[in-house]
């Protein structure tokens, strides 16, 4: 089978026309294998994780817990603390069981808009694919952390609550809300990303760097949203004697 990559399209990005418009990124392949490839959506994603991952690695190397700490260390040792406690007031339980999962989709969202200020990078988060694939994420983990507090009894009996007759609303409820979050995430990003791209077209030098300012403020935004109602959800059903502590 032959492969073909063309990553000059990566490059041309922001100067195509179809940039600014509901052109789907998806569908444009850097690496093209026939049935196989590599899009737009799925390289910038690597990107993201190759960032965290490297940063990661260059901070925890030479991690110190002496007098004598990096600023670097000093930062992310604030951000692991924050999330730590987030993790420990919306669940409400003292254990730390929630907390890497938010954390990890906290730092690929943030990550990703951080990127946002290089000119030729769309972040993964303005695709439909990348966000619900988060979502997806949460929404497994919901039975996953509820059958560990509680027990498969336990899950199954939050669909029943208050009254029988709920189930269906109770299971749609489940499967929307947590879909809904992938959507909410996706709109946001996409709409700044096209907003940006419009207003380049009649401002081109000061509108771009304006906007992913803001972009940035909003984008930090909705990973603390998108982080915060993982929590939420996945928290959802405790044992009985944390809900008594609660």
């Amino acid at each position: 089978m032959e492969c073909r990559a063309d990553f000059s399209q990566w490059f041309d990005l922001p100067w195509q026309d179809k940039a600014i418009g509901l052109e789907n990124f998806d569908s444009i392949k850097l690496i093209d294998c026939g049935s196989f490839g590599i899009n737009v959506t799925i390289f910038n994603s690597w990107l993201v994780i190759a960032l965290i991952t490297l940063v990661s690695w260059l901070v925890t190397r030479r991690i110190s817990t002496g007098k004598n700490v990096s600023k670097m260390q000093i930062v992310l040792e604030t951000l692991v603390t924050w999330m730590q406690n987030e993790a420990k007031e919306t669940s409400g339980s003292g254990n730390r069981k929630y907390f890497s999962m938010a954390l990890g989709l906290f730092c690929f969202i943030v990550t990703a808009n951080l990127l946002t200020f290089i000119p030729w990078f769309r972040p993964p988060t303005a695709s439909l694919s990348t966000t619900m694939a988060l979502a997806l994420i949460v929404f497994m983990a919901i039975p996953y952390f509820s059958i560990k507090n509680a027990g498969i009894k336990g899950y199954l009996k939050k669909f029943i609550e208050p009254v029988p007759l709920l189930l269906p609303m109770n299971i749609f409820s489940e499967v929307f809300s947590v879909f809904a979050m992938g959507l909410r995430l996706f709109g946001n990003m996409l709409s700044g990303v096209m907003f940006a791209g419009i207003l380049s077209a009649f401002i081109p030098f000061i509108a771009p760097l304006t906007m992913q300012t803001l972009g940035l403020l909003t984008g930090s935004i909705q990973a603390y949203i998108f982080a915060l109602l993982a929590l939420v959800y996945t928290s959802s059903v405790k044992k009985e004697e944390e809900l008594s502590i609660t």
